[in-house]
Order: C-alpha cells, then structure tokens, then sequence
C-alpha cells in the first residue's frame, strides 16, 4: 500500500474512533488471527448497539475476501459498514442510535 492511501485510511479510522467516544461508545481494532478479511472495527454504542466497520481510503473498495466476511456477517445478523470518507461517519452512527428508538 502506498503511504497516501495509509495516511487516509488513518486519518478516517481515528475520526471513527474519536466519533464513537463521543457518543459514549468504543471502538477497539478487531484484529482475527487465522481468519483474515474480517472487518478493522467494532463499534460498541450503549443500548446493545453493535456494528463492524471496515475502514478504506478514499475511494478504494474491500478485497474479495472481505466482501465474502461482510457477506457472511450479515447473513448472521450484523450491520456491516464500508467507511472511506469521514462525512459518513455521523450517518453510520446515527443509524445504529436510530435503531434504539425505533424498538
């Protein structure tokens, strides 16, 4: 990878991070040793609201197998979030907090 796109995904995913901290939430890395393609982040908010994010750069789109992991955690249930632009990063967690509402 080239550092241009690393800086940006960087940047995004610390936005992330600090995003959710501020809606009384945390963001750990997920790191999944022997199953690769699984997400960069969980997104743990109060109310049981769960979710996992996968972090790119501008503009790039996840790998196969990643598209294959998101597949199959959502067919389990999960929301699953491709963020490469930190303006989305209010509207993914504004979804999850709408959801509480909502039951």
């Amino acid at each position: 990878m080239g550092g241009v796109c690393e800086i940006r995904e960087k940047t995004i995913e610390e936005k992330l991070v600090t995003a959710v901290k501020k809606h009384d939430g945390i963001c750990p890395k997920f790191v999944s040793p022997r199953f690769d393609g699984m997400p960069d982040r969980l997104v743990l908010l109060p109310h049981g609201r769960f979710a996992f994010v996968e972090v790119k750069a501008p503009g790039e789109k996840p790998r196969p197998l990643q598209l294959v992991r998101h597949g199959m955690l959502q067919r389990l249930g999960y929301e699953v979030y491709v963020l490469d632009d930190e303006k989305h990063i209010e509207l993914i967690l504004r979804k999850l907090n709408e959801e509480v509402c909502a039951e």
